[in-house]
């Protein structure tokens, strides 16, 4: 039998029972759709947070007082014998090899004042590479000068929400702002970055580091962020980082975290939860399989005359066989059509109506969640379509 009269056998037994087979494919379609959407919902979410680590580059090493695994004093209140970092460790850091900027860095919050207006914001202190290190420009005046730790000036940048809290549409470059108890001269407006993990970098004030730490009464730095030049393995600096941690305090007394082994574990983080979620919707594909046992059991009984009529006339259990699945089959693949639309349109509607939810449906999921449906529809035709080709064909013309 050829293939386009194997088709259209198919075909015509599918329309034959026209709300039969629509109430089958839409097993099939209600599936595929529950899977584009949950992967589409998570492949979003999966670029989003991504692409919030990666705005800053890949490059970046974050070194951390205390050691992680032996349960530092930061973590559990516990008392520790870790070094604090100094801003000597961090100019001890510019002098590696493949080392393309370093910053110190000394975080808190604290009142901002200028211009009649105060404000409580996030302060960090910082470097005169931040930067560099973390691929951030400023829009108006300059950053912060290179200066000696034990000379640093009053100095501070603005976020660009924070200045236009505080200032308006005034020039605030050379203005006065105090920070704490400290006074402060406006050097530098920062471009817009926008927020990070819900932290809105743009409401921020950078002051030097040796500045930070003499307004929050700190004894050390919180970190010290560096940043490697492009291509070189993260592992190679950061084993030179060690040394050199080890030559300054003894023993290496602190946390090291390569943005680059950050994003490996993120990214498998992230897969395993886009694959959890397309397995809750693959449960209804199962559904829809079940249905489509169901619904050509019934069609073999219901078509067994047919069955022996054709077998009489000459065709093979083969043909038999591959009648019911290419049957089967199709019924499937027009669900899994439907679906896909059905999961697409879903997931548009969903990302038009809630722009904050990312969806992001990749091409190779439509193609797999069609290839799926396929193949349920093949492997759930299976049974039934052998029980056909077994048939007696004398018995089978027997039936009525």
């Amino acid at each position: 039998m050829l293939l386009t009269d194997s088709l259209t056998l198919a075909i015509r037994a599918i329309s034959a029972q026209r709300l039969r087979s629509f109430l089958t494919l839409l097993g099939i379609a209600v599936g595929i759709a529950a899977v584009i959407l949950l992967t589409s919902i998570g492949e979003g979410i999966h670029r989003y947070v991504l692409a919030e680590f990666t705005q800053f580059g890949t490059n970046v090493i974050g070194i951390h007082p205390g050691r992680t695994k032996t349960g530092g004093g930061a973590t559990t209140g516990l008392p520790s014998s870790a070094r604090p970092l100094s801003l000597e460790d961090a100019e001890a850091m510019k002098r590696l090899p493949n080392v393309v900027a370093v910053s110190p860095s000394v975080f808190g919050n604290a009142e901002v004042s200028g211009n009649g207006r105060l404000r409580r914001v996030s302060v960090y202190g910082v470097g005169s590479e931040m930067p560099s290190v973390f691929k951030l420009k400023v829009r108006s005046g300059q950053f912060l000068p290179a200066d000696e730790a034990g000379a640093a000036r009053a100095q501070v940048v603005l976020g660009s929400k924070l200045k236009n809290e505080l200032f308006g549409s005034e020039n605030a470059l050379g203005t006065r702002v105090r920070i704490g108890g400290l006074q402060f001269r406006v050097i530098g407006i920062m471009e817009p970055k926008g927020q990070f993990l819900g932290i809105d970098l743009d409401d921020t004030a950078w002051i030097p580091a040796a500045r930070a730490l003499e307004l929050f009464n700190r004894a050390g730095l919180n970190e010290i962020n560096v940043a490697a030049a492009e291509g070189v393995p993260a592992a190679s600096v950061v084993a030179a980082v060690k040394e050199v941690i080890k030559a300054r305090h003894g023993r290496e007394d602190v946390t090291i975290i390569s943005q680059e082994e950050m994003l490996a574990t993120l990214g498998g983080i992230l897969d395993v939860l886009t694959m959890a979620v397309g397995a809750l919707g693959g449960i209804s594909l199962l559904v829809g399989g079940v249905g489509i046992v169901t619904i050509m059991t019934i069609a073999v009984t219901e078509r067994t005359n047919e069955i022996g009529l054709l077998v009489a006339l000459g065709a093979r259990r083969q043909t038999i066989l591959g009648l019911f699945l290419g049957e089967a089959v199709a019924l499937a693949a027009i669900g899994g059509v439907v679906g896909l639309l059905l999961g697409i349109g879903l997931a548009q509607t969903i990302s038009f109506f809630v722009p904050a939810l990312p969806v992001h449906t990749p091409i190779s999921f439509v193609l797999l969640a069609e290839a799926l449906a396929a193949s349920i529809g093949l492997a759930a035709g299976v049974l039934p379509a052998r029980r056909a080709a077994l048939l007696d064909p004398v018995e089978a013309l027997r039936t009525e």
